[in-house]
């Protein structure tokens, strides 16, 4: 499945959309989700690219909302001072969960954090009592709440683990965002493919790495087969297909004498 341009979610339509594509309302009854989410309460939003949304991790200052990915994207979390990646959401997933002033939410305050949409983005804005309400009445919600908050870390450890060599650098990000969307629900595609809309600005921030080396290292990784070579026809040039995450895992976890086709020592 390759990713596409953001589409406008029509009001009437968003709500079957959050039931069938979103991971955190996926489980629920639709009569039981329309019971709790309706146009008077919920709004849909278009975010615009390089346009902050908010602030994460500021300590009393918490979110009235949770944001819900419909289309487009991603969205990146920004910390500072180091201007590293540390988050992306993709359609089909939230985000605001961390400055929501309760569960989990309560408990993270940290560095300051930039929230902001890479590509336009059409999203949900759900209260935080709507929320809340669906947390206290369905324990399936519950669940996938707390899978939400469990991805973010996981997602972060990753990252923890990206040395200063480019492949495993990489790769580092690929398996976190491998295992983040498949968690999800979302991928990978029928034929077995990850396909991310992954812009070689975003691996370099957050692999730590200039623009040149990620440019060098996914043509390497398509040279080996790792990665699918895009099509001439292909619109999406950030499009960033992995064909063989087992192959990518095995990158991740080595060393520097173990990755043959990276040409520097």
């Amino acid at each position: 499945m390759t990713p596409q341009p953001a589409q406008a979610v029509a009001p009437a339509h968003w709500m079957a959309e959050l039931s069938q594509k979103c991971f955190l309302f996926g489980g629920l009854n639709p009569q039981e989700l329309a019971e709790h989410l309706h146009s008077q309460v919920c709004s849909q939003e278009k975010l615009y690219a390089s346009r902050p949304i908010y602030t994460a991790h500021l300590p009393d200052a918490p979110l009235d909302s949770l944001y819900v990915i419909l289309a487009g994207g991603p969205v990146i979390v920004r910390s500072a001072p180091l201007d590293r990646v540390i988050a992306l959401t993709y359609g089909g997933g939230c985000f605001g969960m961390l400055n929501l002033d309760f569960g989990y939410g309560q408990v993270y305050h940290g560095f300051p954090s930039l929230v902001e949409a890479y590509k336009t983005t059409d999203v949900v804005k759900i209260p935080q009592a709507v929320i809340q309400s669906l947390h206290q009445a369905s324990p399936d919600f519950r669940a996938r709440y707390a899978l939400l908050f469990e991805l973010r870390e996981k997602f972060r450890y990753h990252l923890l683990n990206c040395s200063t060599y480019p492949p495993q650098a990489v790769a580092a990000l690929l398996r976190g965002l491998i295992y983040q969307e498949r968690s999800l629900g979302n991928q990978p595609n029928s034929a077995g493919v990850f396909c991310f809309d992954l812009p070689v600005d975003i691996i370099a921030r957050a692999c730590q790495l200039n623009h040149r080396t990620v440019e060098q290292v996914l043509k390497g990784m398509i040279k080996v087969g790792l990665l699918k070579a895009n099509e001439k026809s292909e619109t999406a040039i950030d499009l960033v297909q992995v064909c063989d995450p087992e192959g990518m895992k095995a990158v991740y976890g080595a060393t520097r004498d173990k990755v043959s086709w990276w040409p520097l020592r």
